[in-house]
């Protein structure tokens, strides 16, 4: 996020409490910190009041006349008796106070206006609110320099929400007010039409219109059913998947859904995920409902004695593995319970991270370039921070596997950006974010280095010398999820997928019960081809069965009337346009290579 656009955030959160201060004298301000498209702050109002969204108008009114005042923010480092007495009302600040305390960090308020000495307005502003003379908040920053550098346009506020303190549900539960902010009243306008076509795009609503996916209360949340031509979109993603793999040295693999609980309490799971696992009793022995693939497949290289001829060993499997997350969090296929991962492992030497890195990231450019992903998209590469404490393995592993991963990006020409400290405790990784149609940014495909699971399992392999060595092993992930990445999909072509992921690719419409026989041949040649279509042979007029079908978002309608019969041809029409007439044997040779190509035309 570029720094300017934070601070503008940053102080509208300032701004926002000001005009609920004013609102409400009793207010108490908890937390107001940026968001990826605006601000929040957490409140809680004194007893009786409250705000709805038909509050929203009058408190952006307010807020526009405090950006119009152009009142400083100033920082100001205070001692913690000071910060004590300031916000002496307020338990929220106050947690805080002690938290900075306890790290050895300077205590920072940012003043708006000019409040005067403490003493004089401790009275007033002990809650963080608005005295006779400004405003101060417990803060660190950074704010613009004034609120006259903010456009009062730019911003707006969208919910009002229940929010627990820390997002703790033991906690107390506050008000969270939010607004979206951009730098111009036109970014702003911008994000809003992209947020409406957002909902046009919503893959729950086109799921449930398309047919492509259910989700039953009996079955349970987060555990989709995948409807006939939802399973063939989904089918087709993990073929294609494959395709890219199959010769670059993969060899497929297939382990079960549940394993014994010592499996994950050696591979450090059990204590990562707690709660979120499912557990599974059975006569004797108790289970758990895998979490993740790469136990399983620690144990199938385990099983085997390698040499260092032949390294890198690669496994290739899309296996469901369940995690129990909140009801609360979960959400059509974007968010579930049963998370289909394309999921890799590769076993390789340090020395050869490098090379088989850049062979997963051509697989991954080949893999969005045929979904039209490829503009604008980034990389994060997430390495160690200062504190190596946080961090396993040597020094040596680690340097060049953060040094191999940087080279594969740079050979690549990745567009990557340097992360200091993100890395996962066990090895670094590359993290690959691509923009959907309508600009919305998602964090898909990733690629991992691990020196844990390898000590955890003991695993080895004889080098030149005779002697036992350890590997490393490459998490790597193309789609993340084949439910995440399906309804991303489904939002990116707004249901209208290109010809070769369609569900059904050709629609035949008889004009009337006469061409019936003439459409009937047609249709089954097409089949014949393997091309997916279907018969519409309801008793509707032709324009409304082109209607139904355009609905349906099919690519593809062949219309047959008298004059087509005649001449022994089809007139084809695309979702845009009419293409015209041509003999059926043309028409399939386009389709044919139109979806063996995967155009996105």
């Amino acid at each position: 996020m570029d720094q300017h656009l934070h601070d503008i955030r940053h102080s509208l959160a300032h701004i926002l409490a000001m005009a609920l201060r004013k609102r409400d004298p009793g207010l108490i301000l908890a937390t107001g910190p940026v968001t990826e498209d605006g601000f929040f702050y957490d409140v809680k109002f004194s007893d009786g009041f409250s705000v709805s969204p038909e509050d929203f108008a009058a408190i952006e009114k307010d807020m526009r006349g405090i950006i119009a005042r152009n009142l400083p923010f100033v920082r100001r480092t205070v001692s913690a008796d000071e910060a004590k007495e300031l916000f002496r009302d307020n338990p929220f600040k106050f947690e805080i106070i002690d938290a900075v305390i306890a790290a050895g960090e300077d205590i920072t308020v940012y003043e708006t206006g000019n409040p005067g000495s403490p003493a004089r307005n401790a009275a007033h502003i002990a809650a963080g609110g608005e005295s006779e003379t400004g405003f101060t908040d417990l803060c660190e920053g950074p704010h613009v320099a004034t609120s006259g550098e903010i456009d009062p346009q730019s911003f707006a506020l969208k919910s009002v929400a229940g929010a627990y303190w820390h997002g703790d549900e033991s906690r107390e539960m506050l008000t969270r007010i939010s607004g979206f902010a951009f730098g111009t009243k036109e970014a702003l306008d911008a994000h809003l039409a992209m947020l409406e076509e957002a909902k046009k795009r919503d893959h729950k609503k086109l799921g449930r219109e398309l047919h492509l996916f259910t989700i039953s209360p009996l079955v349970g949340a987060g555990l989709p059913l995948m409807q006939p031509k939802g399973m063939i979109i989904r089918q087709e993603i993990e073929a294609l998947l494959w395709s890219l793999h199959q010769d670059r040295g993969y060899s497929r693999v297939w382990t079960p859904h549940i394993a014994k609980e010592e499996l994950y309490v050696t591979s450090g799971h059990a204590a990562k995920f707690g709660d979120e696992l499912f557990r599974v009793s059975g006569k004797d022995e108790h289970f758990i409902m895998k979490p993740m693939n790469c136990p399983h497949h620690m144990q199938i290289f385990a099983d085997n004695q390698f040499s260092y001829r032949d390294l890198p060993v690669r496994y290739f499997e899309p296996a469901t593995v369940y995690r129990d997350e909140k009801s609360g969090q979960l959400g059509g296929l974007t968010r579930v319970r049963s998370i289909t991962q394309d999921d890799g492992h590769l076993f390789c030497r340090v020395s050869q991270i490098e090379e088989e890195v850049t062979t997963i990231v051509d697989i991954i450019k080949k893999f969005y370039t045929i979904f039209g992903m490829m503009d604008g998209y980034w990389v994060s590469l997430s390495v160690r921070g200062d504190d190596r404490s946080k961090f396993l393995g040597s020094d040596e592993a680690w340097n060049a596997a953060e040094g191999a991963l940087e080279g594969a990006a740079k050979q690549n020409d990745l567009n990557y950006r340097r992360v200091e400290g993100e890395a996962a405790f066990y090895g670094p990784k590359l993290d690959f974010m691509f923009k959907d149609a309508i600009g919305r940014e998602w964090q898909l495909a990733t690629i991992q280095c691990d020196f844990n699971l390898p000590e955890r399992f003991d695993l080895s392999f004889t080098n030149e010398a005779g002697e036992k060595e350890r590997p490393v092993v490459i998490h790597r992930a193309i789609s993340g999820s084949l439910e995440r990445f399906m309804g991303v999909m489904i939002e990116h072509f707004a249901g209208a997928f290109p010809l070769w992921l369609s569900p059904v690719q050709v629609k035949v419409l008889p004009i009337s019960e006469h061409e019936a026989g003439y459409a009937r041949a047609a249709f089954d040649a097409l089949r014949q081809a393997g091309i997916r279509a279907e018969f519409d042979d309801t008793n509707e007029t032709l324009g409304k069965k082109i209607r139904n079908a355009k609905t349906d978002r099919i690519p593809y309608l062949l219309v047959i009337g008298k004059s087509e019969v005649g001449s022994g041809t089809v007139t084809l029409e695309g979702r845009a346009s009419k293409i015209g007439e041509l003999p059926l044997a043309d028409v399939i040779a386009r389709l044919k290579e139109e979806i063996d190509s995967k155009s996105l035309s």
